[in-house]
Formats: C-alpha cells, sequence, structure tokens
C-alpha cells in the first residue's frame, strides 16, 4: 500500500554491535562490583534468554585464550610456545574422554603423562615398538603431536549432549632450538659486521654479514611457524573426527580388518625372535637334551 513503511533490515555488524551494546546498558543498571561469577553469568543470561550452553562455552573459549595468550620477546619473535584448539563436540565426557585416550595411544603414539582432575596429559611413546609404529607408517601418518614436549586434553560437560574439547600443544622443545638458532646466526652476523668494520678497504662490506645473520636466523625462526602451524592443524583435525564421531571408544581385534601392518611385522619380529632364542637353547650339535630320567649301566651288575 501507498505510504507503508519497508522494515528496515538489520546486517550482521550491525546485529553484533546491537546486542553488545544492549548487554553493557543491562550490565550498567546491575552491581556487580567487580565483577560477577559463572553462576551470576549463567542466571543473568537465562534473564535475557541466552541458553547456558553458549555462555559456557563462551567462558572455556575466554579463558583458553587468556592463557594461551603470551608475552615476552620470544613469543613476538619467534612464536607462542602453546598451541591450542577447542571446539564444542558431542557427545557425554565420560565417553568422549575413553574414546580420545584410545585415540591417543592407538594413533598418535602417545602414552599418559599425568591424570589430573580437570585433564590428561600426554606424552611420547617411547620404546623400540613405538618408535617402529612412527617410522613404519604405512599410511603415511606423520604423527605430529607426537613431537610436541606434552599435549593435554580437556573434556568440560555444558549440557546434555554436548562437551566443550581442548587440546594444547607445548612445543617448547622446539621453540626452545629455534631461539638458541636464531640468537646466535644474529650474534655471529653482529660480531662479523664488527670484524670486518675493523678492517680497512672492507668498511663498505662489513654490513654483508649481519645481513647474512639476519637472514639465516629469519629462516630459523619461519621453520618454527611451520612446524606450529602444522600442530595446530593436527590438532583440529583431532576434533574434527572427534566432532563427527569418527572417534569412538572400541576394542580392536588383533585379527580384525583395521589390525595394522605394523602390528603384523611386530608380531613376526617377536615369533623369530622366540625361534632363535629356542634355537640357543639347545645343546651344541643338535643332540637332544639329555633326560632328568636315571638310566641304568650295562656293565653294572
Amino acid at each position: 500500500m501507498p505510504g507503508e513503511l519497508v522494515p528496515r533490515k538489520i546486517t550482521r555488524e550491525q546485529l553484533e554491535r546491537i546486542i553488545q551494546r544492549a548487554a553493557e546498558l543491562q550490565a550498567g543498571e546491575m552491581d556487580t562490583g567487580d565483577g560477577v561469577t559463572e553462576q551470576e553469568l549463567l542466571k543473568l543470561g537465562s534473564d535475557v534468554g541466552i541458553p547456558g550452553r553458549f555462555l559456557q562455552q563462551a567462558l572455556y573459549e575466554e579463558n583458553a585464550g587468556g592463557s594461551a595468550l603470551e608475552r615476552g620477546l620470544a613469543a613476538r619473535w619467534v612464536g607462542p610456545r602453546t598451541v591450542m584448539a577447542h571446539r564444542v563436540v558431542p557427545g557425554d565426557r565420560g565417553a568422549l574422554e575413553q574414546a580420545l585416550g584410545e585415540y591417543m595411544a592407538e594413533e598418535e603414539a602417545m602414552t599418559p603423562k599425568r591424570r589430573l582432575p580437570d585433564r590428561t596429559v600426554w606424552e611420547r611413546q617411547r620404546g623400540l615398538f613405538a618408535e617402529m609404529k612412527r617410522g613404519l607408517s604405512f599410511e603415511g601418518k606423520a604423527y605430529h603431536l607426537a613431537r610436541a614436549a606434552e599435549v593435554s586434553a580437556q573434556i568440560a560437560a555444558l549440557e546434555d549432549g554436548y562437551c566443550h574439547a581442548e587440546l594444547a600443544a607445548d612445543v617448547g622443545n622446539h621453540r626452545g632450538s629455534a631461539v638458541v638458532g636464531a640468537a646466535t646466526l644474529t650474534a655471529l652476523g653482529i660480531f662479523g659486521t664488527l670484524a670486518v668494520a675493523l678492517v680497512p678497504g672492507l668498511q663498505i662490506l662489513a654490513v654483508v654479514p649481519l645481513v647474512s645473520g639476519i637472514g639465516l636466523s629469519s629462516l630459523v625462526v619461519r621453520d618454527y611457524r611451520r612446524r606450529v602451524e602444522r600442530m595446530q592443524t593436527a590438532l583440529e583435525q583431532v576434533l574434527d573426527r572427534l566432532e563427527r564421531g569418527e572417534i569412538r571408544s572400541r576394542q580392536r581385534l588383533a585379527a580384525g580388518p583395521r589390525a595394522s601392518a605394523f602390528a603384523r611385522i611386530a608380531s613376526e619380529i617377536k615369533k623369530s625372535v622366540d625361534d632363535v632364542a629356542q634355537t640357543l637353547r639347545q645343546p651344541p650339535g643338535g643332540a637332544p637334551p639329555t633326560s632328568t630320567s636315571t638310566t641304568r649301566n650295562p656293565k653294572s651288575p
């Protein structure tokens, strides 16, 4: 009809700003003091119609982001020490923890280092068979998580049927090497520049060692940041499989269809070792071992 007002559409950016401003105005009318507790926040969210699952997810993400924020020269120059990934996944906490534990042990060649009340800390499996499993990966798996100093996994229940999963990989072992390497190359470049500058007639070339040292150190930093990116991708891939339900608690049969080639090779190696040990226990010449039963001497009366 002529003169009828057309409803004005609100863009997504405007919607976010409006909701944020409305929340600020409502919070300003409340006497929150220095802050609110989690229970008070959940109650406030229920009053304005925000489901508790979303508020709890936002809380976990806020805490994860704050703990992952690292300050210092090494973090700014080389990169972070901790790589994190988190997501809301469907399922119960107990089932998800058991499934993730089996996956970390069987698929990522990790072993529990500590079992804390709120999380489990994993480290690289040691031993010959673990190294063979990683080295003889017929599926081309890179085992990036096993290269971290440790990986922590935390599952927190949000509401019925949903949990917040958080994975954190400590790559301080690689960052320490990167910091030492980059600092050493930069220092050598500085000393080289000073040494060349003291040589008469070579002052024009004094900048070459410094530029070379900085360039090589930047390559070391770039290599470390690529490691961080691969670790981040590995963590996200685990959460992808957990979210899609591909990681489930199960008991694998040794002869089942998923029995890996590594398991068969390990079984054959163990069998060969047992055969060799049995051969070494036999008397020289292949003579059968002397019977423990007594025999009568034919010359005896």
